[in-house]
């Protein structure tokens, strides 16, 4: 039986817009048994944590050599969403909303569109901040691709 892929992806953003990062879990699975697992993050100095959670689940995918199926595992709900209901009729409006406005973050939107055609993608969600290993993992990563582009003192939000 071939191990079965999972991407646990997360966004933080101190201040929104501020600094900010994204984190990534990759993990291929035999049943529970983790065989093979990658860590990614990154950052940005002035973003908003929506783009840090589509930016995650952009580089989970795009990290992926060859198509593959994989879960997308993400605590955002905005993500969720976007890439499974509303991004259809956004891309069937010409990349406008249902009240003809210009869809936000459309740079990202169709860059993890063209992404997720490459595989066969199962969106799933996770309450975050919930103690689910990977989705906190994920967090962490994220608040750590964040740090370098933090003044001193200041906080960070998943």
């Amino acid at each position: 039986m071939a191990a079965e892929l999972f991407a646990f992806t997360d966004g933080a953003c101190s201040g929104n817009p501020g600094p900010g990062g994204w984190g990534v879990v990759l993990q291929a699975r035999d049943g529970d048994r983790v065989v093979r697992q990658r860590e990614l993050a990154g950052g940005e100095p002035a973003t908003t944590n929506n783009r840090m959670e589509l930016t995650a689940a952009i580089a989970a995918l795009e990290a992926l050599e060859r198509p593959a199926a994989i879960t997308v595992v993400t605590d955002s709900a905005y993500l969720r969403s976007g890439v499974t209901q509303w991004i259809h009729g956004w891309k069937r409006n010409g990349w406008k909303t249902s009240d003809r406005k210009p869809v936000k973050n459309e740079d990202l939107w169709r860059r993890l569109d063209a992404a997720q055609a490459r595989h066969r993608v199962n969106w799933d969600w996770v309450r975050g901040h919930a103690g689910h290993p990977e989705n906190e993992r994920a967090d962490a990563l994220a608040r750590g691709g964040m740090a370098p582009f933090q003044r001193r003192g200041s906080g960070a939000g998943g």
